[in-house]
């Protein structure tokens, strides 16, 4: 099995308490843990306002991380969760993507997505499509991603898009361009799209429904004459692990404390939300979680440590008795 970490950048009310002019330092060392690490990636979300309510606080842009992320580390692929395909014009995407790969010396992902947080798209003037609109520009928006990295030039007279001799030079570093992440579990196009241009895919990990995904997206490789093997399974995870189970209560504890600070209204809704997840527990528990995962054809487990910004120790426990006992159980 295949693991990447995600950094808390304060979408997640992650950063809480740290003053500004600190946090990038925090997501710095993080990245470079996790780059001296068994990590194959880091992630960050593409989002611009807090969750699981609107504040103040802070939401470092993704993008902006990407380029920090790639010259602050040396080996750790560089991942998003995912871009949203109507932030951004796809062709202007490209091209940074196209330049962080180059500083980074090849190590992009590129996680795209329709997007769906109204607040935000509302709030930063891009309107709120419906969702055919949102995955009609999904779509629109890799062709001209694939152009660019491709052939270095695109143009696509598109119903949302209409781009016209783009130019994209330096080409990505990576033959192609960076691998594409389909996110999302839309049956009926998100799940085709991923079929038509995805090496990954990201939807939900619980088993019932991972299973449903999974047997909707080979069906859509077989009416597109695609091999299903060739797409990664992926998922998201919330990871609240210690060595004992009443020590892993006392993390759930300290995270219904921490949203208490921030979020009061949300303190117990959290603590619950966490505590309701497939990766909590003790390491064992932990590991016999992702051997069934990856028994359902998940592969690439894409982790979330709430209180990674104040305390590593759960980072490293997942490293030295989770991460070992499912590279041994592939091997």
């Amino acid at each position: 099995m295949r693991f990447g970490l995600f950094v808390p950048q304060g979408w997640r009310l992650d950063l809480a308490g740290i003053e500004p002019a600190g946090q990038w330092a925090v997501m710095r060392d993080l990245a470079q843990l996790a780059d001296r690490g068994p990590w194959e990636s880091i992630w960050v979300y593409d989002h611009f306002h807090t969750v699981p309510e609107v504040t103040d606080e802070a939401t470092h842009e993704a993008w902006t991380l990407m380029a920090a992320f790639a010259a602050a580390t040396e080996r750790v692929r560089l991942g998003q969760m995912c871009t949203c395909m109507g932030y951004r014009n796809p062709a202007y995407l490209a091209k940074v993507a196209a330049t962080i790969d180059v500083i980074s010396g090849g190590r992009v992902e590129m996680g795209i997505g329709g997007g769906w947080y109204e607040h935000e798209w509302r709030a930063y003037g891009y309107g709120f499509p419906r969702a055919g609109i949102r995955l009609a520009m999904l779509d629109e928006g890799v062709q001209v991603m694939r152009q660019l990295w491709a052939d270095g030039r695109a143009s696509l007279d598109g119903k949302h898009y209409q781009i016209d001799g783009a130019i994209c030079r330096p080409l990505p570093i990576q033959a192609g361009g960076p691998p594409l992440w389909v996110a999302g579990g839309g049956e009926r196009k998100t799940l085709l799209t991923a079929a038509q241009y995805a090496a990954y895919t990201n939807f939900d990990g619980t088993p019932d429904t991972f299973v449903h995904k999974s047997e909707v997206l080979a069906g859509h490789c077989t009416d597109l004459g695609r091999d299903f093997a060739e797409i990664t399974r992926s998922a998201n995870y919330n990871v609240v692990i210690a060595p004992t189970e009443a020590e892993v209560a006392d993390r759930l504890d300290w995270i219904q404390e921490h949203y208490r600070t921030v979020l009061p209204g949300q303190a117990e809704r959290q603590r619950q939300a966490f505590a309701s997840g497939p990766l909590v527990g003790t390491p064992e528990q932990i590991v016999d979680a992702l051997r069934s995962a990856e028994q359902m054809g998940m592969t690439y487990a894409i982790c979330y440590f709430v209180e990674a910004a104040y305390d590593t120790s759960g980072i490293e426990l997942f490293e030295r008795e989770v991460v070992p006992a499912l590279a041994e159980s592939a091997g």
